[in-house]
């Protein structure tokens, strides 16, 4: 492979990573870690980007290791942890995949009624998307991807345009506010907002398991997600005041809204609503074939091994069939999808079972201890988001408290 062939696989892979990183978690950022503040948003961008580069690092040495185009993390975590790791495995995956494609139905209907002032039902949207999104995933992976470059490449130049409109709105003083304690709600939409990893197999196959070339760029990626998730923050947290108004932060939070809704009303420009429009449409479009195609390769290693032959059909009903039923009885779950994908299925697929892996391996005091930093965090995140959601821990905008 030479330098030049390198340099263009990176670049190339690295909007792929951006692709799947710039998906729905952007549109919830501003909403759920913006009631923290900007500043506490800021720390948890470059923490939580940090931890998940950290375990991409851990698999993909294991995938590197392992030098298989079949390489999956199911397999990987029996192998290190038992047939309990692979079903830890399996369900963490299940939860996120889950989660993540009811959070794309449902937040592709709040942006079609609320940007484009439609009175379309909800079930009607839902099950539109669905159609269209499930027939495009019939095509060949080639082809499906060639639309995704696309896509991904024609919301990065829409981005840095509502960006920059964005930018003329921002008060300074939205950005000095800070609460610490509600920093908790950002936690699992910062870790969505950096999740890539069922793609690192396929990362490592295309870079011809080759570490370093591998670790650029992952990195190079995971920069590029950074500055936009960053830029995103800084507009959204500047625009959009701190009240229950229709362009207020706490009013996007307790409906459950993407932050291109509230920008919208906030900028008073068509021009921002259409193309607000088309950036989250589209974002939301390829993270929805994305996760999709993982799921559905995902189901087809799972048919393959308990009947015994890969059922394409069946593959089809069980990734896209569950999510559609969710989306259609709780059709107000965006961000509460995204937090339950994050807080539960990445935050222990992808950072609590990794740091096990580098903990067994680590060779050095220093291996070590940064194993037991990351296990550590990766548990505070996953109790944290556990006492949430059991009602141990509650937390709003207005009170903060231990029950």
């Amino acid at each position: 492979m030479t330098q030049k062939t390198s340099w263009v696989q990176m670049i190339s892979i690295g909007f792929l990573i951006v692709g799947n990183l710039i998906g729905a978690g952007i549109l919830a950022l501003p909403i759920n870690t913006g009631l923290a503040g900007f500043i506490p948003s800021m720390f948890g961008l470059f923490l939580t980007s940090g931890a998940m580069y950290y375990s991409a690092i851990i698999l993909s040495r294991e995938a590197v290791q392992k030098h298989e185009d079949a390489f999956n993390y199911p397999s990987l975590y029996q192998e290190h942890l038992g047939s309990i790791g692979k079903w830890i495995a399996v369900v963490a995956n299940l939860i996120i995949l889950y989660g993540l494609l009811t959070a794309y139905l449902t937040g592709i209907t709040a942006i079609i009624n609320s940007l484009l002032n439609l009175a379309i039902p909800t079930v009607w949207l839902i099950l539109g998307f669905f159609v269209i999104t499930s027939l495009i995933s019939l095509a060949s992976i080639e082809n499906i991807m060639k639309y995704v470059a696309v896509l991904v490449m024609a919301k990065c130049v829409v981005f840095v345009v509502i960006a920059g409109m964005s930018g003329t709105h921002i008060q300074a003083a939205n950005l000095s506010h800070m609460n610490w304690p509600l920093f908790v709600y950002g936690i699992p939409i910062l870790v969505t907002a950096f999740h890539f990893h069922n793609i690192i197999p396929a990362i490592c196959t295309s870079l011809r398991w080759d570490q370093k070339v591998i670790s650029r760029t992952m990195l190079v990626g995971m920069a590029m997600g950074f500055l936009m998730n960053a830029t995103w923050l800084f507009v959204g947290i500047g625009v959009l005041p701190l009240d229950t108004s229709s362009i207020g932060l706490v009013n996007a939070f307790e409906k459950n809204l993407p932050a291109t809704i509230p920008l919208a009303e906030a900028m008073h420009s068509p021009l921002f609503l259409v193309l607000a429009s088309c950036f989250a449409i589209a974002a939301i479009t390829t993270a929805y074939l994305s996760n999709g195609m993982g799921l559905i390769g995902f189901m087809d290693d799972l048919t393959n091994q308990h009947l015994g032959k890969v059922n394409p059909v069946l593959s089809r009903v069980l990734a896209f069939v569950p999510p559609l039923v969710i989306a259609l009885v709780y059709p107000d779950v965006f961000l509460k999808a995204i937090d339950f994908a994050g807080g539960f299925g990445i935050v222990t697929l992808f950072g609590i079972l990794p740091s096990i892996i580098a903990l067994r391996k680590a060779r050095t005091p220093l291996e070590k201890g940064l194993g037991i930093v990351m296990l550590l965090l990766f548990g505070v995140f996953f109790c944290l988001e556990a006492g949430q959601e059991f009602g141990l821990l509650k937390i709003s905008p207005e009170t903060e408290y231990w029950k």
